[in-house]
Parts: C-alpha cells; sequence; structure tokens
C-alpha cells in the first residue's frame, strides 16, 4: 500500500539498499538464537490454536443464533444473521509464542446486545468442551471475557455493528462500520483494524515478523513491556518496529533490528512515530492532534495508531518511564553494535533485567484480600494507579527517578489470628507464616487465607552535593498518602475486606520471591577496612556490587513501616558518592548509523 510519492510511510526511505553478506550471517544467528530462546510455538500447539479458533467460530454463530430467535427472528433469518470472529494483538501479527493467548473480537449483528455478550456467551463459554476459567469483566474498559479452551489461553471482545447480518467476507478496514455504533464497540474494533492496518503498511511482512520476535523479547527481559506501567505495550513496539521497516524497505531482520535501536535512541521526542499520516472520518471523535488538545502536547513519546481515530498508544509514558527506555534504546544500540562486528552474541541483548539489584532503595505497595477472586480485582486496580504514583514521586526533590516493576508478586499465607493477618498485609511475612499450609489452618476459629499482590518501584536518589552535612532525608509521605487516597477511591472499595499499604525498603531486604533460584547474590562478611571506616561505594549502586559494611550492618536494616494511611514516612539517606543506575549522560558516546545514513530522513519531516 504505498502511497503517492511511490513508498510507505509519511517520509522517503532512509536507505533502499539491499542487506550486506554480514548482516544475512547475523540475521541468521539471530533466528537461530530466537528459536533456542523458545519463542516460536510448536507444529501441535499452532494446529490447536487453528481448531480451537475454528470451533468457536461455530460457537459465536450458534450463539447470535440463539439471540435471534428469542428476538423474535424466523430460524432462518437467525441463521443467516452471521457473526464471525477477528484476532488481533500478537497472535494476528503473527508473532506469538508458546502459550500465548489469542486476543479474539466477537463482531455481531445489531439485535445482539453487549448484555446478551455475558449473560448467554458467557454460559456458553462455561458449558463448551475443553474450556476452564471462564470470567466475564463487563465493567473493564473495553469490556471482556477470558476462558482458556484447550490449554489455549484466550480474551474475548464484542462489537455490535449497525448491520442486520455479519456476512462471511466482511472486512473491518471500512471506517463507516463505525457509524452508529457505541464508543466501547469502536474500542474493541481499535485492535483488529490496527493490526491489520500494520500489516498493510510495512514493505516486507515476514522481516517485520522476525524483527518484532526480536524486540518483544528483548522489550519484555529487559521489563520494559507493559502498557499500564507507563512503558510500551505489544501495539506499539509492532508499530515502532514497522516504522524502521518502512524506512529500509529491502533490509532483512539483523539490519532493521540494528538501526531500530539506534533511530529510537536518536528519536526527536515528542515527534510523533506515525506510520501514515492522520486521517479524518465519518465519526464526531477525538483524533490525536497535538495542536488543537493540549493533552495530547503532553504526550511524551507519541507513538499513533494508523486507523481512524487516531489514538496515542502511549499516552501512560512519564518521565521516568521516558528516561528507562531511552537508556535501554542505548544499551541494545551499544550490544548490536557489538554482535555486527562479530565481539558479541545477540544472547547478550535478551539477557535479564538487573531492576532489583539496581537501586539502593525500594517502595513496596501491597494490596491484600483474603479471597482469590476479590483479590485479581483489587490488585488489578491497584496496578492501574501506580502510575499516578511514579508521576507524583517525580516532582520529589532529590529523585532523579521512579522506576515502576512491570509486574506484581503474587503470594497467598494462610494466619491463624487477626495478629498474623495484619502483619501479611503489612508485608511482614514470618519465616512460620510462609512456611504453614491450607490444611494447617483447617477448622480453625479466626483462621484464614490472605492474599498479597506486591508491586515495586526503585528510587533513583541524587548524589549528595558537595559541601553538605549532616544526614539528609527524603520526604515521599506526600505522594505515597495521595496514591494511597486515589487507590481507596474505587467505587468498590471495601475497608474491612481490602487493604493498602505503601512502604519503603533497601535492597538488602528485598524478599526471596522477586529474584530467580540463584539470582541472589550471596553476602559477604562484614570487613573492616583500616582504622574502622567503611570502604568508599555508593549506596546506590547495585546490591551485587556493594560490600556491607561496618556503617551499614545488616542488623539495623529495617524496612520503614507505612503509618495509618498506608502511606510511608521519611528516609534518611546514606551519602550519595556518584549517580544510581547508568542515567548520567557523561562521556556517553551516541549510538550512530552507517555512514551515508540519516536520522533526520525519518525524523524531521514528519
Amino acid at each position: 500500500m504505498t502511497n503517492d510519492r511511490g513508498y510507505l510511510g509519511v517520509t522517503p526511505p532512509i536507505s533502499i539498499v539491499e542487506s550486506t553478506e554480514r548482516e544475512k550471517e547475523v540475521t541468521s544467528t539471530l533466528m537461530e538464537e530466537l528459536r533456542r530462546q523458545g519463542t516460536f510455538e510448536s507444529d501441535e500447539e499452532a494446529r490447536t490454536r487453528e481448531l480451537v479458533l475454528g470451533r468457536v467460530s461455530a460457537l459465536v454463530k450458534k450463539f447470535v443464533q440463539k439471540v435471534g430467535i428469542m428476538r423474535g427472528l424466523s430460524e432462518s433469518a437467525a441463521l443467516a444473521s452471521g457473526g464471525k470472529i477477528f484476532t488481533s494483538g500478537s497472535y494476528r501479527l503473527g508473532v506469538h509464542g508458546p502459550g500465548s493467548d489469542i486476543d479474539t473480537l466477537c463482531v455481531v449483528p445489531k439485535h445482539v446486545s453487549r448484555d446478551d455478550f455475558f449473560e448467554f456467551f458467557e454460559p456458553m463459554l462455561r458449558e463448551f468442551d475443553g474450556a476452564t476459567e471462564v470470567a466475564g469483566v463487563p465493567e473493564a474498559y473495553v469490556p471482556i471475557i477470558t476462558a482458556n479452551i484447550s490449554g489455549i489461553p484466550m480474551d474475548f471482545l464484542m462489537a455490535r455493528l449497525a448491520l442486520s447480518s455479519i456476512p462471511e467476507d466482511l472486512s473491518l478496514q471500512d471506517d463507516n462500520l463505525l457509524r452508529n455504533i457505541d464508543e466501547r464497540c469502536v474500542r474493541s474494533l481499535g485492535g483488529s483494524r490496527v493490526a491489520n492496518e500494520i500489516l498493510r503498511l510495512v514493505p516486507n511482512v515476514q522481516v517485520f515478523r522476525d524483527s518484532l520476535r526480536c524486540i518483544k523479547l528483548w522489550a519484555q527481559r529487559r521489563a520494559i513491556y507493559s502498557n499500564v506501567n507507563g512503558f510500551f505495550g505489544g501495539v506499539a513496539w509492532a508499530m515502532l518496529v514497522a516504522r524502521i521497516c518502512q524506512l529500509y524497505p529491502n533490509a532483512i531482520a539483523g539490519a532493521i533490528v540494528s538501526r531500530f535501536f539506534i533511530i529510537m535512541y536518536q528519536w526527536s521526542w515528542p515527534q510523533p512515530v506515525l506510520l501514515k499520516q492522520i486521517e479524518e472520518g465519518p465519526l464526531q471523535v477525538k483524533v490525536w492532534n497535538p495542536k488543537l488538545y493540549p493533552v495530547d502536547r503532553a504526550h511524551r513519546m507519541p507513538i499513533i495508531t494508523p486507523t481512524y481515530p487516531a489514538m496515542c498508544a502511549t499516552h501512560n509514558v512519564t518521565a521516568s518511564t521516558q528516561m528507562i527506555t531511552t537508556e535501554e534504546f542505548k544499551r541494545g544500540a551499544d550490544i548490536v553494535d557489538k554482535v555486527i562486528v562479530g565481539t558479541a552474541q545477540w544472547s547478550e541483548l535478551f539477557l535479564k533485567h538487573d531492576f532489583f539489584h539496581k537501586y539502593r532503595y525500594y517502595l513496596q505497595i501491597i494490596a491484600s484480600t483474603g479471597d482469590a477472586d476479590l483479590q485479581i480485582k483489587w490488585s488489578g486496580t491497584v496496578e492501574s494507579r501506580i502510575r499516578q504514583l511514579v508521576m507524583k514521586l517525580e516532582y520529589v526533590d532529590s529523585l532523579i527517578l521512579a522506576h515502576p516493576f512491570i509486574k506484581g508478586f503474587e503470594q497467598v499465607c494462610y494466619c491463624i489470628s487477626e495478629e498474623e493477618i495484619h502483619a501479611v498485609a503489612k508485608g511482614e511475612i514470618s519465616e512460620t507464616i510462609a512456611k504453614r499450609k491450607k490444611e494447617d489452618i483447617e477448622g480453625k476459629d479466626g483462621a484464614g487465607p490472605v492474599y498479597t499482590t506486591t508491586f515495586y518501584v526503585g528510587l533513583a536518589i541524587e548524589p549528595k552535593q558537595p559541601g553538605a552535612v549532616g544526614p539528609r532525608r527524603l520526604d515521599i509521605s506526600y505522594p505515597t498518602t495521595e496514591f494511597t487516597k486515589l487507590v481507596k477511591m474505587w467505587e468498590k472499595f471495601d475497608e474491612a475486606t481490602m487493604g493498602i499499604v505503601v512502604r519503603n525498603t533497601k535492597s538488602s531486604l528485598l524478599p526471596d520471591n522477586v529474584f530467580d533460584p540463584g539470582e541472589r547474590q550471596p553476602k559477604p562478611a562484614v570487613k573492616r577496612t583500616k582504622g574502622g571506616k567503611s570502604s568508599n561505594t555508593s549506596p546506590d549502586m547495585p546490591s551485587s556490587k556493594r560490600p556491607r559494611t561496618s556503617s551499614n550492618p545488616p542488623t539495623k536494616d529495617a524496612p520503614a513501616k507505612a503509618n495509618e494511611n498506608g502511606a510511608v514516612p521519611l528516609i534518611t539517606l546514606t551519602p550519595v558518592i556518584e549517580t544510581a543506575g547508568a542515567f548520567a549522560s557523561k562521556g556517553i558516546k551516541t549510538p550512530q548509523l552507517p555512514f551515508g545514513e540519516n536520522v533526520a530522513v525519518a525524523t524531521g519531516a514528519q
């Protein structure tokens, strides 16, 4: 789908030359590494997915027919009213891996309502052969039913079109289909429409897929794959890779990945990433426009969907997550440059993140309930608000950034008293509680399970200014108190059944469940330097590189407990000698494209 000027995208390509022999070699080794890392599903799983989708397609038609007859349609009219499924996300893009879910859109005619979807289709799914874990969430921003069918996780969305029947050859790319349907249906249609359009806008679909597999794995391993936490989600990563493919239409995956990191590191944010020019359409709905809307102007790293109505897929990005993502682009560019010249392996690109070794101080956000189903909803609500906490923390003096981790850590503890329940809700889990099993509390009065989900935010702290004397204090009581108030404003919040606690902790006191087996560094013996003084290292250095010294004894380390509102008190900071993490820009050499290739071609003319 080239434009009138003969190329895909909003600017001319940077280069139309074919990939070099060396780039072909590194592409071959990249694909070998992706297979070794287990990113491709087996032929058997692929066949199972196709069979499941075929059976689900028939079930959707049966559902539409059933509702049609209930609405007074004749049997033949109800049968002719159709119903069709479309996929979106990684499955539609062709980059799904083993065990990944299938985002499935059920498109239905106008006589089927959203209430019918939950009232009739959900029970039909529950009775469907091979279906387990069926759960409807009608109140979600995009209402959804989740299920597992024959071992394949599936997310079902519904879109009701203003048509009396759904033809088998229906295409969702016609903007006029959006007329006379509600906003939730427009949102539900968005995923499939965007995925289809991305595939239409890349010069070579297979090169796009190979490159995106690499970038997805890298982003997941580096813990920067999460829309809800302020990083990029799957659609945003796909659009970035698609844009690089447009800029190098004849390149293969190894070359695309190499250019991806360099161009994204140098990108002139908030210049938007566009796959095509933004178009107007038939609805009275908001289209992304930073000249018109202040909220759009505030987007830090805008990546814009290529279908009407154009939206920003990265509106959740904060100052902190932008800094972290940019540093990861830099790291990726450096490693791939070494891969190209033969001094590094692709496996180095996919090394696990160092989040739990990177900071001296962390915030723990602990959501707790006594019920497994309630915990899913409560922890999801808390997680969706953590971005607000990060944004408030960014205004705190002395904080360079607040780094949210992309997932929570779930735990179930079996408690036999109110005291134990309260302790667990605050994150204080004794060895006795941790070892207790479900059967140990059966039949005991006042005993029960406590479900907790703990989220983490790493705190990068400014170095102590030269000449400053005395201990420093980092006051984060305001952002944490405001965060707990915000979370408790959820309309379904119940003080009696739901807990929320925010507290700070040192890296040395992080629980074992955040580390992989063998990942945690053994704590070295306490050593005194000559004269009894501690060694001169930064407390914000990764804990694996920071020896424990006499000025920093383990016995005095204790997490700061939350106050009544679940907010943390002041943190007293030991002197910081150097900047935390890798967030200092001094002496960093900017990755460059090969001679004759110019990033400004991509960013300057958009």
